[in-house]
């Protein structure tokens, strides 16, 4: 892998400098699900969810994770609520975390960006977006309360969808 390139915003001067993946014509678009998102992805079956895992399926865009995202689907996984909806659709845990494994390409926990999000469970998905410059897609309020912020650092964040 090519080492990360550094550069500073220039539409917010007090920003601190940005650890950005490199990029080339044939890299896919970085995409940063949160855990709700990854449930109605694998589990739920969400009609807003659908463009996200076709893309997956075939392909088309890049999703990176960490692993505190993934202990973290882990732990939702074994939730009082999420156990019998797992059951319902005929799903393990293991089904869930191996589709995690197939589709993410985990890279190290980012360093925490200049922003810091009023939910500490939801900081490293904002870390991870911003230093990789990726779609963050979030139901989380907490996240898309930030989406003005995140934009002034290159990250769009956005309920649902690709488009």
């Amino acid at each position: 892998m090519s080492p990360a390139v550094t550069f500073a915003v220039t539409a917010a001067p007090d920003v601190e400098p940005l650890e950005l993946l490199p990029t080339t014509p044939a890299r896919k678009p970085p995409v940063v699900l949160d855990t709700n998102i990854i449930l109605d992805v694998f589990i739920f079956d969400d009609a807003a969810a659908k463009p996200v895992r076709q893309a997956l399926e075939a392909g088309e865009i890049d999703w990176i994770a960490t692993q505190p995202m993934r202990d973290e689907l882990a732990r939702v996984l074994a939730y009082p609520q999420i156990v019998p909806r797992l059951a319902f659709y005929q799903l393990g845990a293991d089904d869930v975390l191996a589709a995690f494994d197939r589709h993410a390409r985990l890279l190290p926990a980012a360093s925490k960006c200049r922003l810091s999000c009023s939910d500490a469970d939801d900081q490293k998905f904002i870390d991870l977006a911003v230093a990789s410059q990726a779609l963050l897609l979030s139901k989380d309020r907490h996240i898309l309360s930030m989406a003005k912020r995140l934009r002034v650092l290159g990250v769009q964040a956005r309920a649902a969808g690709l488009s």
